[in-house]
């Protein structure tokens, strides 16, 4: 991919980790007419979350807005990148990875929560009348970017300059190069019950030590472990990748992950969340998957910013 040559992307898709993070979903209003006002709206909330990266770059803000599957023709009926469709919905058992689509979201994320909080004020009354607010979730880092089960998280993420060749569509997709496909899913962790697990048991369901982080050799890695799971690779022995953008979120009632996908193409995802939920053919699924809950299931384009402003009046 040609980096050189990119149209702006929105910054939150590539950016490195966080302390804290909103996530915004909203569904457009029923008004008439609403996408001819909504098309200039979302252009400037893009416009201005891509800005207050540098107003508050000392405390590394950035974020992106996502256009759902199942409500792009509606905004943009002239043209849809070429791969987007609806969450891929699956359930095997009491193992389920359900679909709740939403029309909009917006994902900020900053080391100052109070700063996360005006900006998302300043831009639920930007979309004012337009849209209704129908999920919010706030995500935090968790001691040493780990998840709340204890383990790091993230640690296969693409380094460097590979993040933007795995998260951003290159020229294979030439009117929507520089814009990703996201994937949300929001997972409830039953804590209590992963905690009754003695250690070792703990770190087979994962693949990974718990304390230091140490990869299992791959002899050593169950076939049912996270790690065996979601690592694949395509035809050519090349390793399918994500840029994983997920934080921990919740209260002591509810709590868990909420993961966030990005990625030039969606198959990357639905592979991985296939392997997950049905295994690999000889039923060995991810352990992981009973000692948490996906409650959500979101599919997503965020595009671009240059493809946004060109409807910013």
């Amino acid at each position: 991919m040609d980096i050189q040559n990119m149209p702006r992307e929105q910054l939150g898709v590539c950016a490195e980790g966080n302390l804290h993070s909103v996530y915004l979903m909203f569904n457009a209003s029923d008004n008439d007419n609403v996408e001819s006002q909504l098309r200039p709206c979302i252009a400037n909330v893009a416009q201005y979350i891509y800005e207050l990266t540098d107003q508050y770059s000392d405390s590394a803000f950035n974020g992106f807005v996502g256009i759902g599957a199942n409500y792009w023709d509606s905004l943009y009926p002239d043209a849809r990148p070429e791969m987007l469709k609806p969450f891929p919905a699956m359930q095997a058992g009491n193992r389920e990875a359900p679909a709740i689509e939403y029309d909009l979201f917006v994902h900020i994320r900053c080391d100052r929560y109070d700063i996360l909080h005006l900006v998302a004020n300043e831009i639920c009354q930007m979309f004012e009348d337009l849209v209704e607010l129908v999920e919010e979730e706030r995500g935090f880092r968790f001691m040493d970017s780990r998840d709340l089960t204890g383990f790091v998280d993230g640690t296969e993420n693409p380094k460097g300059r590979h993040r933007q060749e795995v998260a951003l569509v290159g020229d294979e997709d030439p009117e929507f190069k520089g814009g990703s496909y996201i994937h949300v899913q929001k997972y409830a962790h039953n804590l209590s019950k992963w905690h009754r697990l003695p250690l070792k048991k703990q770190e087979d369901i994962i693949g990974r030590t718990k304390q230091d982080n140490i990869e299992y050799e791959s002899e050593d890695k169950p076939l049912t472990s996270h790690i065996k799971r979601v690592n694949l690779k395509d035809d050519n022995g090349k390793s399918i990748e994500i840029l994983r953008q997920s934080m921990p979120y919740g209260s002591l009632k509810e709590q868990g992950l909420m993961f966030i996908s990005t990625c030039r193409t969606p198959e990357h995802f639905e592979k991985m969340l296939h392997s997950m939920v049905f295994g690999d053919g000889a039923g060995n699924h991810d352990h992981l998957m009973h000692f948490t809950s996906a409650l959500t299931g979101s599919s997503f384009f965020a595009p671009s910013l240059d493809f946004l402003m060109q409807f910013d009046n």
